[in-house]
């Protein structure tokens, strides 16, 4: 039997996939989002099928009233994307903590007896091993330096959800998506702004030559790439059987260097990619890569590689470039 659910920043990226898998599972949806970062054209069809609640997750009037009634909570609103961690780091961690405890507050005063908490793996910014597990201690190596707003706000986040407020809640799942990916995902991260870049610069080449492209970084420093559908499959499976009090990651153990994805995306457009190094950002990660097993314990496998997740995902930026300005010239390693 279908359940209700408040999902907040349904209109992001992740946000409207799970909002779309929802439903297509037989749930109702209700959806708060202030449309500062999302956009309602991701929800496709399924616009018409939920309750949409323009509001601000800051605000707990707005959530307490978009929780009433419902039987978890879904929190993914927040501010992401690398190059805000850096410029407007005001705002990422003003709506990390002020939403999360309007969240919380609306938990309890509804009575809502699930929350599901959407954190990130730049909790562990310079992990101290590889793959890494849910274990691993969290990290803030220099307050001083604005990128770590993002992370900082979900550590806080993290510890909110588990150690205040949470009484009133029967199950708190945290969730660690590691570098998604897909059609759609926005401007800020790696993969579309090399996509943007790499558009440009291709129909500027003649046919076959090599692309010359100049990054932030060597090049060898990795992520492990998860499509969008593998963790909304992943989503499900915490929604099912995810313990509470539960930490998750999701995503892949395949680690992938951003020359190697500058290669795989010039390939989409039959190019060759050289990188040229630069200066890596202060504070970016050399290696990310998640130890999976948790996830696999739950009977969770990621189906959808780069070698079948980019080619989608650079057509829709080569379409859509007219809407966008193009990607910036010191494209760094994604969080």
């Amino acid at each position: 039997m279908g359940r209700h659910f408040l999902v907040t920043g349904g209109t992001g990226f992740i946000g409207a996939a799970l909002v779309r898998r929802l439903l297509r599972e037989g749930h109702r949806v209700r959806v708060l989002d202030d449309g500062s970062r999302g956009v309602a054209r991701r929800l496709g069809d399924a616009a018409g099928k939920i309750e949409m609640v323009t509001g601000d997750v800051r605000d707990p009037e707005s959530v307490i009233a978009a929780a009433r009634g419902v039987d978890g909570v879904w929190h993914l609103a927040y501010v992401n994307g690398t190059e805000f961690f850096y410029t407007r780091p005001q705002i990422v961690l003003d709506v990390a903590v002020r939403g999360m405890v309007a969240v919380l507050q609306a938990c309890a005063a509804q009575h809502v007896p699930e929350l599901f908490l959407a954190s990130s793996s730049e909790v562990y910014q310079t992990p101290s091993r590889i793959p890494t597990d849910e274990r691993v201690p969290l990290l803030v190596p220099d307050p001083l330096n604005p990128r770590y707003s993002y992370g900082g706000g979900k550590i806080i986040s993290e510890l909110m959800a588990l150690n205040h407020g949470c009484e009133a809640l029967r199950r708190v799942v945290i969730f660690r998506p590691h570098n998604v990916y897909g059609p759609d995902m926005g401007t800020e991260h790696v993969v579309p702004q090399l996509a943007l870049r790499l558009a440009k610069l291709a129909a500027a080449a003649p046919p076959g030559a090599s692309i010359d492209l100049p990054i932030q970084g060597t090049g060898q420093e990795t992520r492990a790439f998860t499509f969008i559908e593998d963790l909304i499959d992943g989503l499900m499976l915490l929604l099912a059987k995810g313990a509470n009090r539960g930490i998750y990651h999701i995503g892949t153990d395949v680690e992938t260097s951003i020359a190697e994805l500058a290669r795989q995306i010039g390939r989409c457009f039959n190019h060759e990619v050289r990188v040229r190094a630069g200066e890596l950002a202060v504070g970016g990660t050399p290696r990310r890569c998640p130890d999976i097993g948790k996830m696999r314990s739950l009977g969770f496998e990621p189906r959808i590689g780069l070698a079948d997740g980019l080619p989608p995902t650079v057509k829709w930026y080569t379409e859509a470039e007219r809407s966008f300005t193009n990607g910036t010239d010191d494209v760094q390693p994604d969080r």
